[in-house]
């Protein structure tokens, strides 16, 4: 069970802004998080596990001022604990949900007794710093023992997409979201209204929601219209619709077995029980058969509501990730959830107004969502927690109600995943076919299309439109490109290149 949680954030300007490290912010949500389980925990912390800020989340990526050689013990170091292990983990937005998972196992088994996960971004504050010319030394070197799990960003993405332009998060979600628009049936303007909708509620949950990055509330029509302030990044994604990455937060979770916490005289109140998870890994995007859809996550929901043994009609409180609306569209539609369901799919503002804190969002979902249960006892709440390109999914159902440990395992669930078909794809010298979903990127400097496509016999490739020549992108935004026929040319790379776009009458 969870016995502790903290927070920490700040917001440049606001009263009392420090520029806190990722280190700093991280110690003070870890220490909060010990503070919070209302005993004297930090000796009797085992493990250590921290989540990778986005400086350190790639063999290239650079911290602008420095980084910790171990930044768990560099925490531990800071709150005076001396865990027998520390613990790095690999990229995803799955991460802390997804240790939750591993840890309440490994404590079912008596492998440890208490373990103390957190993770921080300070992208806002660094950000800052160097657009004022301001630098700061936040390197350390603590040593020790460090259990780094590496990246683990190999083959999330296909090579097919990321030779044609789509590598980044918002460039293959924005292919995600135009291919469940082309399920939908909805134009551009009105599945803009339909995203506005969906995440008009998160607005006023962050408003209320003192760790937040963004506390302004927006109706459906102020999320959907583009705007100077709101530009168009990615067709079809206003910048509000996105995680917001500037954020200064830190997050933290205490987790404990049943004994060690009344042997250290953890209040009763303080207790929220795990009762069910599930962690399932989906296909690569290009080797969906469908990539409007996240069944993979689906498994993974409804496993975790079977453990718990609920349904999913009994589960009062919801944050589902929401990097982007499909993500949340996508396992609503799993869940069965109707769009007319009052109950909340976000505990914080969801990640583009209350903060998309890296790969550490989630802590701050399963803190915000602890707090919520405590105040409701008997109630169950349900955390899912995605990671890379709709690629991984961990999923935590908590509640007060006290719960037999019947520990879980994913491995039948993976298996399965694994064993779909994979969609045919087209030969080399195929170049005409239909538009199944696109994106219109919008951030780097002249637009350039993506389109995955299908031939007449139903096989996928990928194209790209010419940055050498706008005419084709041009119509791409003036017309509807879903269902668009397309002729493409072989460029000097071997890159498909659309030379002929028509779209549908």
């Amino acid at each position: 069970m969870i016995i502790g949680v903290g927070e920490a954030s700040e917001r440049i300007g606001a009263p009392g802004y420090e520029a806190l490290s990722p280190v700093e912010l991280a110690a003070r949500a870890a220490r909060a998080a010990c503070e919070d389980a209302g005993a004297d925990v930090i000796p009797h912390i085992d493990v250590m596990a921290a989540i990778r800020q986005f400086e350190i989340s790639g063999p290239q990526a650079v911290a602008p001022f420095g980084r910790s050689d171990n930044f768990p013990r560099s925490v531990a170091v800071r709150l005076g604990a001396q865990p027998a292990r520390a613990i790095l983990e690999p990229v995803g937005g799955q991460g802390p949900q997804h240790l939750v998972n591993e840890f309440a196992q490994a404590i079912g088994r008596g492998e440890m007794g208490m373990a103390l996960i957190f993770g921080s971004e300070a992208i806002s504050t660094i950000r800052d710093l160097m657009t004022r010319g301001e630098t700061r030394d936040w390197s350390e070197s603590v040593g020790g023992q460090l259990e780094d799990r590496g990246y683990a960003v190999d083959g999330l993405n296909s090579e097919e997409l990321a030779a044609h332009g789509a590598r980044t998060p918002i460039q293959l979600y924005a292919l995600f979201e135009n291919a469940r628009r082309a399920k939908t049936g909805l134009d551009r303007s009105a599945y803009a209204l339909e995203m506005g909708r969906l995440f008009a509620p998160f607005t006023k949950v962050a408003a209320a929601n003192p760790h937040a990055m963004s506390q302004e509330v927006f109706d459906a029509e102020g999320l959907a219209a583009v705007t100077p302030k709101n530009r168009l990044v990615a067709d079809p994604f206003p910048r509000r619709m996105v995680a917001r990455d500037q954020a200064n937060q830190g997050a933290a979770v205490l987790i404990a077995s049943l004994g060690k916490a009344r042997e250290l005289g953890v209040p009763e109140d303080r207790i929220v029980y795990l009762h069910g998870g599930a962690d399932v890994a989906e296909r690569k995007p290009f080797e969906r058969r469908d990539m409007a859809a996240y069944p993979a996550a689906g498994l993974a929901s409804r496993r975790a509501l079977e453990v718990a043994g609920r349904g999913v009609g009994d589960i009062a409180l919801f944050d589902l990730y929401s990097c982007f609306p499909v993500a949340v569209f996508d396992v609503r539609e799993e869940l069965g959830i109707s769009a007319d369901d009052p109950r909340p799919l976000t505990v914080t503002g969801g990640l583009p107004f209350f903060g998309g804190a890296g790969n550490n969002y989630s802590m701050h979902a399963i803190a915000s969502m602890v707090r919520a249960l405590r105040a409701r006892p008997g109630d169950f709440g349900f955390v899912g927690a995605n990671g890379g390109f709709l690629s991984k999914y961990s999923v935590g159902v908590y509640s007060t109600a006290p719960s037999d440990w019947k520990g879980f395992d994913s491995k039948d669930l993976q298996a399965e995943v694994d064993a779909w078909p994979a969609p045919a794809y087209a030969p080399r010298e195929a170049m005409e076919g239909v538009v199944e979903t696109y994106t219109i990127d919008y951030g780097r400097g002249d637009p350039l299309g993506v389109l995955v496509c299908r031939t007449p016999a139903g096989e996928r490739f990928v194209a790209m439109t010419d940055p050498a020549d706008p005419a084709v992108v041009q119509r791409m935004i003036a017309e509807e490109p879903l269902g668009a026929a397309v002729v493409c040319r072989a460029d000097e790379r071997g890159r498909r290149v659309v030379a002929r776009f028509t779209p549908r009458a």
